[in-house]
């Protein structure tokens, strides 16, 4: 018809990498890694979701016996109790075996609000619950008989459901698929450090920075005189979450000693900087000085974040820029104190667990500083090295947990 207008349809794309995707951008689809990822100093995530970590196993009725143990987790919720958000706060963290108290209710609160309407979520939230449950009640179990357990079994299954729905919902994100997938991010990070699998973990934590950053979670300084204002608003905020995760004492108790490949035993022990080197005889012993003062920086930090949260001005961002400078130094500063530390641990030994933990915190804090309020190009550059270094600590961190299981085995005989 003459005049009239012809609105047409556009096609959604569906190829690409996942970093163009997410940003909305056409990829150029090179491989292995896009051009326009490279060429930005961005990471290129590649051309498969990075939440298929594994692949889900198919049931089988090896156990449909009807044991108590085989009882189904209850998939949706009617209404939200006080102790559902108790028991999901709980869920959050391995930590809280050792009643240790996390600050994330209203995390756990915002996840279950969520899960009524939201499939993704609720697949998670059970996978999360299944697996918690399992190992309360198994404790640290080898691997092939944990996973004959069908409680197990059902987690593995849900997870396995939760990150195909959340690919499905990075493919073309809205305001509402963005908050599923961060929510999911935090449910699946608290998986991970369940299984044990701190690489995995740090894909997750990652995937999580990258969709803030990529869209906005916080305002950010685009020049010394511009302020790009959050661009999608109550975005859950995966870093601090994260933080509060550690920031919660770590109780994990190490090996009074370690065997070096001789077969000699060797004592370990970790000492602050300003103190004479001790012998370590309590199997707890976490270096508390070291750990008080990273629980500091942790604390300020979180802090600093709210403030960039509720920045309205570029003149407020800048004079923010000297307390985030403060809390690098401050960081650099305790990672210089942990190498003069372990240096003078005589005989050298194994890192202990708790020192494993305190780098990896150490290094999850660094990488969140270092993306507040800044957009540079150099950024991007320091950041792939740093995030690189992340995924480093993390494969060293699975290796240690493997090793703790096998003692803890042992001396639980």
């Amino acid at each position: 018809m003459a005049g009239s207008l012809v609105t047409r349809k556009r096609t959604k794309v569906k190829t690409g990498c996942i970093t163009c995707r997410i940003r909305k951008v056409k990829c150029d689809e090179n491989k292995p890694s896009c051009k326009r990822c490279v060429d930005t100093g961005r990471t290129c995530d590649g051309y498969e979701s990075p939440f298929r970590l594994f692949t889900c196993q198919p049931e089988t009725n090896a156990h449909a016996g009807g044991s108590a143990s085989s009882k189904p987790i209850r998939p949706t919720l009617d209404e939200i109790t006080p102790q559902d958000i108790y028991l999901l706060n709980r869920y959050f963290s391995t930590k809280t075996m050792f009643d240790v108290q996390l600050g994330c209710s209203e995390e756990a609160q915002q996840c279950l609000q969520a899960s009524l309407t939201d499939s993704t979520i609720r697949h998670a939230l059970s996978s999360l619950r299944a697996l918690r449950e399992h190992l309360d009640t198994a404790g640290h179990v080898p691997t092939s008989v944990a996973q004959q357990n069908p409680s197990y079994d059902y987690g593995l299954q849900q997870y396995c459901m939760a990150l195909g729905g959340l690919a499905s919902n990075l493919s073309s994100p809205g305001s509402h698929g963005l908050k599923s997938a961060l929510r999911c991010c935090q449910i699946f990070i608290s998986i991970e450090q369940l299984r044990g699998n701190y690489a995995a973990m740090t894909r997750h934590i990652l995937q999580g920075f990258r969709i803030m950053e990529s869209y906005r979670a916080r305002p950010y300084l685009v020049t010394a005189k511009e302020l790009a204002p959050a661009h999608h608003e109550q975005l859950p905020f995966v870093d601090v979450f994260l933080i509060k995760l550690f920031i919660a004492p770590c109780k994990f108790a190490d090996p009074p000693a370690t065997v070096d490949t001789s077969g000699t035993t060797m004592p370990v022990s970790l000492i602050s900087p300003n103190r004479q080197p001790v012998e370590s005889r309590d199997s707890r012993t976490l270096a508390p000085d070291m750990r008080t003062e990273l629980t500091k920086i942790a604390t300020s930090t979180l802090a600093f974040l709210s403030k960039v949260s509720h920045l309205e001005s570029a003149d407020n961002a800048l004079r923010l820029l000297p307390e985030k400078a403060s809390l690098l130094d401050s960081l650099e500063s305790w990672r210089l104190n942990l190498e003069l530390a372990q240096t003078e641990i005589r005989p050298p030994g194994v890192e202990l667990l708790s020192v494993s933990f305190m780098r990896f915190f150490h290094q999850i804090l660094k990488v969140v500083l270092l993306g507040a309020l800044d957009s540079s190009p150099d950024l991007y550059v320091e950041l792939r090295t740093e995030n690189d270094r992340l995924q480093g600590i993390a494969s060293d961190l699975t290796e240690n947990m493997k090793a703790y299981r096998k003692w803890s085995r042992i001396r639980s005989g």
